[in-house]
């Protein structure tokens, strides 16, 4: 890189200006920060690499110079930048326009499929969010054969089965010149976290740049936090009172009941580890013991207590009595329970008189005051709280005193208010950055990356136990001139102990990061249950090159609602070509006769007590020769429903509807069996995939063969060699017996069955023999006996 000066050679000084001179770089664009070209420099020199800076300290200038850098070495190859929402791909397309001399485009789920493969194919940076790569890649659109630069932003989300670690994974197997770079303002607050996302990402190398070193500070805005404490309201400590009595009578019977070992700070992941406890005596019970079912019920309502405290603590009457209402509707024994208790009726009702009076937290009086001298002095504001409902509270309250605010929250629908589209979201970031806002009130939607440079003033309504959330909310501010961030905190509540956990978090973090990071020795796998990293070469020669080619590929047609799923990656990653395409029964289609129908265990425990389960099993039966069910985890018994009832349904999918019940442990082990099966499947000879689904065939040819399918015993194959045989659809309904024997694999009992099918009288359908075989349902819950179902003969001689 080559600096150009604009005046003569001075220390480093905001006065002083120079730009860098590229040959992929527009002139005046990228001023010559020393910090940025080391970090760039350093980047290139030293491979994978992961830099934690401030926000406004201009990571996407680093990636900019790296990106500019990878193009000059590999002309031909591309750059793929990943960021976790829309509003921050564009972000970036808007800027590797602004900074670079080359193609440049974004893909996002709102893009058309012809479109994205096309600006795939026309540019060579492409900015992404990570789900829409993962889904084209998946289908095999195109591969990340030619990217030289792959920049993953907010690459702290590189953690579990974020669309980060498989991409990751791919681009290391696939690529043929590898450079990573990821960008961060915190990795996390502890080393196995840090470690932990380095190892997903492939990361080898970390640099570490804050505002306190020296070539930082002449670029660096200084943000000035201030702590705002008020106190609860009369009526807020009437409700807590009861409130802490419901809440400590439970916590003394659990302990009574060996549950917990002690009643004094107990919190909500004490309360999650001992129902995870719990649920599992009663999965290793014939009969649940009593007192766990109770045990149970309480926990559920301890949980339901801390919640309304914490609604209480930190956000006030009104969040609170619509969570209370929200509670009446639920049918629980802890729900009914609860409001069976004295006190916490009370609550319940103090709560609604303290609505009806209007009593509002203390601090939504303090922020209006904030927000007001805010005005005075003209500056720009973000509030942020994590719940929805405080929200919409905090923007009625600044109508009626007339402070110019906007709301702004996620594209999810919640109760009876619709989500943002990204246009809108898009149209209120622009309106509050042009001014015609003053106040942006948001939920955690706008922490991460939204550039909004000239707000002054960032107000936390509740801290955030996570370092991670405090750092982005944080580095809103400060970005063009030194910045203020006040935090509401509501004394003697949770949000102390939250203001102090993610303070101490920060601290750890950036006390291990100043120690220096040593990668860890990468293991061949990570754990017992995930295999993580393979050596490239040993992965391919394990899967992929060997099940490629044309022969032996391995087909598998997967729904649609499926294409997301951890399942679908593992698939992709054993060298199994994935289909997406909208099966009317089933979630994955391996061949003609083969299906599988994947339920994970919560899912199978919520279809029983919606009755969905059976309906499946019979549309499973009906429609596939050999479906089969993949129940998926190890939490089967877990939930409050009676394990008998579980058994029960176990046992009738496997006596009534003789369909096979595969468990495998998560969605990698889930991957692996739908992989075996195929195999089995490929190696028995069924290449082909049955083509009846619900979408419209396209083609006049794939329309002939969806005919010709649906005959009796009539797969893809032999659908084939009858077109090629009678030349149409005609020619085969014309067809004699012994026309139709002389097919291949076609012999006198199919051939019959075909012209019966045909021949037949649609009003003669109806009258089956009482030798046909059938299928009952079974009772469910001790209901009167279903009447019987039956189905057409089924043949054993196969296509």
């Amino acid at each position: 890189m080559v600096e150009n000066k604009h005046q003569n050679d001075n220390p480093p000084s905001r006065k002083t200006v120079r730009w860098i001179q590229h040959p992929l770089i527009e002139p005046g664009k990228i001023e010559a920060r020393l910090y940025q070209q080391l970090l760039a420099a350093n980047v290139i020199k030293k491979g994978n690499t992961m830099i934690v800076a401030p926000t406004a300290l201009g990571k996407t200038v680093v990636a900019a110079l790296v990106a500019a850098d990878r193009l000059e070495k590999y002309p031909e190859s591309k750059i793929l930048l990943l960021a976790p929402t829309k509003p921050l791909v564009v972000q970036h397309e808007e800027r590797f326009l602004e900074f670079l001399k080359t193609t440049t485009t974004s893909l996002t789920g709102a893009v058309k499929l012809e479109e994205r493969i096309k600006r795939w194919n026309d540019s060579q940076i492409i900015c992404a969010t990570p789900q829409t790569i993962e889904s084209d890649i998946i289908a095999e659109r195109y591969s990340l054969e030619d990217v030289s630069l792959l920049i993953f932003d907010e690459c702290h989300r590189g953690t579990g089965s974020y669309s980060y670690v498989f991409l990751a994974q791919r681009y290391t197997n696939q690529a043929k010149h590898q450079l990573i770079l990821g960008l961060t303002a915190s990795p996390g607050g502890d080393e196995e976290r840090i470690n932990q996302v380095c190892q997903n990402l492939f990361i080898n190398e970390v640099m570490v740049k804050n505002e306190d070193d020296p070539d930082v500070k002449p670029y660096f805005n200084p943000i000035d936090v201030e702590w705002v404490k008020v106190d609860l309201k009369k009526e807020q400590l009437d409700i807590k009172k009861h409130l802490d009595v419901a809440l400590k009578n439970r916590l003394k019977g659990l302990k009574k009941l060996g549950v917990l070992n002690s009643t004094n700070q107990v919190s909500k992941k004490d309360i999650l580890r001992a129902r995870g406890k719990v649920q599992n005596r009663i999965s290793q019970s014939a009969s649940p013991p009593r007192d766990c079912l109770l045990a149970i019920s309480m926990l559920t309502a301890v949980f339901s207590v801390m919640h309304s405290l914490e609604l209480l603590e930190t956000q006030g009457v009104s969040n609170l009595h619509s969570y209370f209402d929200r509670m009446r509707k639920k049918k629980t024994k802890a729900a009914k329970g609860l409001f069976k208790d004295e006190n916490f009726k009370t609550a319940v009702n103090l709560t609604r008189q303290a609505y009806d009076k209007g009593v509002e937290h203390p601090k939504l009086g303090k922020l209006m005051e904030i927000l007001k001298s805010a005005a005075e002095d003209k500056e720009q504001v973000i509030v942020f709280s994590q719940y929805r409902d405080t929200v919409n509270h905090i923007y009625r309250k600044c109508q009626e005193e007339g402070i110019n605010a906007v709301k702004f929250f996620g594209q999810a629908s919640r109760d009876k208010e619709k989500g943002l589209t990204q246009k809108e979201q898009k149209d209120i970031i622009k309106a509050f950055r042009m001014r015609t806002y003053q106040v942006l009130i948001s939920t955690s939607v706008a922490e991460e990356g939204i550039d909004i440079p000239s707000v002054d003033l960032v107000v936390l309504y509740e801290p955030v136990p996570s370092e991670i959330r405090m750092i982005q909310r944080r580095g809103r501010t400060g970005r063009t001139t030194s910045g203020r961030m006040i935090v509401l905190i509501t004394k003697k509540t949770r949000d102390e102990s939250f203001y102090y956990s993610s303070i101490n978090r920060e601290r750890m973090m950036k006390k291990q990061l100043a120690n220096g990071y040593n990668q860890p020795e990468r293991p061949l796998i990570a754990n017992d249950e995930d295999v993580r990293v393979l050596d490239r070469e040993e992965k391919r020669n394990l899967h992929y090159e060997k099940n490629n080619s044309p022969d032996k590929r391995v087909v598998v047609q997967v729904d649609h609602r499926e294409s997301k799923s951890g399942v679908t990656r593992g698939l992709s990653n054993l060298g199994v070509k994935v289909e997406p395409t909208n099966l009317p029964v089933a979630d994955y289609q391996i061949s003609p006769q083969v299906a599988v129908e994947r339920k994970s265990t919560q899912d199978f425990v919520s279809s029983l007590m919606d009755k969905r389960l059976y309906k499946q099993a019979q549309e499973l039966v009906e429609n596939f020769q050999k479906p089969l069910i993949i129940l998926e985890g190890q939490d089967l018994y877990s939930s409050s429903l009676n394990p008998n009832a579980i058994r029960g349904a176990l046992a009738s999918l496997a006596v009534d509807f003789n369909i096979p019940i595969i468990p495998t442990r998560n969605p990698e082990d889930t991957a692996a069996m739908i992989y075996r099966l195929a195999v089995r499947e490929v190696d028995r000879g069924s290449k082909d995939v049955q083509m009846r689904t619900e979408r419209k065939p396209l083609t006049l040819q794939e329309q002939q063969l969806f005919i010709v399918e649906s005959l009796p015993n009539v797969g893809p194959v032999t659908a084939r060699k009858l077109l090629e045989m009678f030349d149409s659809v005609e020619g085969i309904i014309n067809a004699s017996v012994s026309d139709l024997k002389k097919v291949d694999k076609i012999g006198d009992k199919i051939a019959r069955n075909i012209r019966k099918i045909i021949s037949s009288k649609y009003s003669d359908t109806f009258r089956y023999s009482k030798s046909s075989e059938s299928i009952e349902k079974p009772i469910i819950n001790g209901k009167d006996k279903p009447k019987k179902e039956y189905i057409i003969e089924k043949n054993d001689e196969k296509d």
